[in-house]
């Protein structure tokens, strides 16, 4: 029997997953393993992928079936929802010429090995050239999109991190946090001020006894090492493929408590990964679902889980055997409650990876405005450091000493993901809201994680959140799993409770 036009389309897009996995796992040794002088000969290589990718997905044919399959009947269970992100691919794809999609490739893979360099030395002339020709063609992708399906130019970029996200519902929601986190901040600082200052454990902390904690508490948390490695790398993150998930940190032998959070967070993005469904695997339906949802579920592990007392309380003991050699027996610093107080402490920053959870809303709105405010046309890559420290010293009331603490701290731009940024903010309100949610539903959760065990949290989580893809759109998975869309009350009623209560 002749395969039907939507099993020939699953068949394609098997193809397609199976090249974007190797671009995954190419971008990933490019960040954490490749020699420098490799730099120019794997962005061709990336490039030349994208495009194999991008010619198969645009092809004729593929149109062809697409409408075949969408006029056909017989589409059982998942296959229309799978059909409908496959037409959601296309249609963007379609918008693109190959040379643009080559170009942009080999621009960000450029600017990105400029600004390693750039990065450590603070040196923002160094890379704005090829930022500047980032952005360039960002626009030009951005405007092909933005005509094609009718939206902004900023929002035709936000589209590929937060599929159906606009400007138009982010603006209110980021301005009644803005309205908000002030007076929450003074109020949290003066609440802190009144407790017993929090103590930093004393190092040093060797890097190995770090690695070796984190894995500990990866385990712990069911990351699975037969699927996954933990490197390092300049600028934390989760890459490769949901069989073989490639986590990065970077560590401070005198203070080990960012980097262990790095790597808890990043086991949350893992976690999604591998949980994703394994019948739909290759295909657009079994995907994760958009950023926002991937990163409440790191946020989820991170600041609602690992900050807890409840995580503190089971982790403590592991966290002082972990550094016996370099403390003292009957160190208070490693008291649970004196952890909980050090992971929850608020202190406005410069570094958003290290930014406590009432400040780091702050930290994505300043970049929310400058990158839609650079995509407009309305702000130029020459302003960026200025604009940047404005903005910071407007929000937080700080102004970077350096564009290292500035500008340059993030790779998302120098890589070419502009429009990421908001769904950071989106998905930690998302987190609060599952998670409390899922506590109510599963009662046994908080006693659980105090005894280090997290199987009930990430039994209702694969259920309500991992398995489902992209079955759902964002709105609809929230709905199923907490019974309302995303409401900003739930994650300020969290921070005052957190903060002030």
């Amino acid at each position: 029997m002749s395969e039907t036009p939507y099993q020939q389309l699953e068949r394609r897009f098997k193809r397609l997953s199976a090249l974007g996995e190797v671009q995954a796992v190419l971008h990933w040794d490019m960040a954490a393993m490749m020699p420098r002088g490799g730099g120019e000969a794997r962005a061709g290589q990336l490039a030349e992928l994208k495009a194999v990718r991008h010619g198969l997905l645009t092809a004729p044919e593929t149109g062809e079936l697409l409408d075949a399959a969408e006029d056909a009947d017989g589409l059982k269970g998942w296959q229309p929802a799978n059909l409908r992100e496959m037409r959601r691919l296309w249609t963007k794809a379609t918008a693109l010429p190959e040379g643009l999609v080559v170009a942009l490739s080999k621009a960000c893979s450029a600017c990105e090995m400029v600004w390693r360099t750039a990065r450590p030395e603070a040196d923002f002339a160094a890379v704005k050239q090829t930022l500047e020709e980032v952005l360039a063609l960002t626009r030009e992708a951005a405007a092909a999109k933005a005509e094609k399906l009718g939206l902004s130019l900023y929002d035709a970029l936000l589209d590929d991190y937060e599929p159906s996200g606009r400007t138009a519902d982010i603006d209110p929601v980021f301005a009644e946090l803005e309205d908000f986190l002030p007076g929450l901040l003074s109020d949290a600082l003066d609440a802190q001020a009144a407790q017993p200052k929090a103590i930093l454990p004393e190092g040093p902390f060797p890097e190995e006894k770090q690695k070796a904690l984190g894995v500990r508490l990866m385990e712990a948390l069911g990351f699975d090492f037969d699927h996954g490695r933990l490197d390092i790398s300049l600028h934390p993150f989760c890459g490769g493929t949901p069989d073989d998930v490639r986590i990065t940190t970077r560590y401070d032998e005198a203070d080990f408590t960012s980097s262990l959070m790095g790597v808890l967070h990043e086991t949350g993005h893992a976690l999604y990964e591998r949980g994703l469904p394994k019948q739909w695997r290759g295909q657009p339906v079994g995907e994760a679902l958009g950023m926002s949802i991937h990163e409440s579920q790191s946020l989820l592990v991170e600041m609602q889980v690992c900050r807890s007392r409840a995580f503190l309380g089971y982790a403590a003991p592991l966290m002082r055997e972990a550094f016996a050699a370099e403390s003292k027996d009957g160190d208070p610093a490693w008291g649970p409650e004196n952890l909980y107080r050090l992971y929850t402490r608020v202190k406005p920053g410069f570094i958003r990876v290290d930014a406590d959870e009432v400040t780091y809303p702050l930290h994505v709105i300043v970049r929310y405005r400058l990158e839609k405010a650079m995509i407009e046309g309305d702000m130029e890559i020459a302003d960026l450091p200025a604009a940047w420290n404005d903005g910071f010293k407007e929000l937080l009331g700080l102004t970077p000493s350096t564009d290292r603490e500035g500008c340059l701290q993030d790779l998302h731009w120098f890589d070419g993901a502009w429009g990421y940024f908001p769904t950071y903010t989106l998905g930690a309100m998302t987190a609060v809201q599952l998670f409390e949610a899922a506590k109510k539903a599963v009662p046994e959760i908080e006693p659980a994680i105090a005894k280090g065990d997290f199987k009930p949290l990430f039994g209702w989580l694969k259920t309500h959140v991992h398995t489902k893809g992209s079955l759902l759109t964002a709105n609809e998975l929230l709905i199923e799993a907490t019974g309302k869309p995303l409401d900003p009350k739930i994650f300020k009623a969290h921070l005052k409770a957190r903060y002030l209560g």
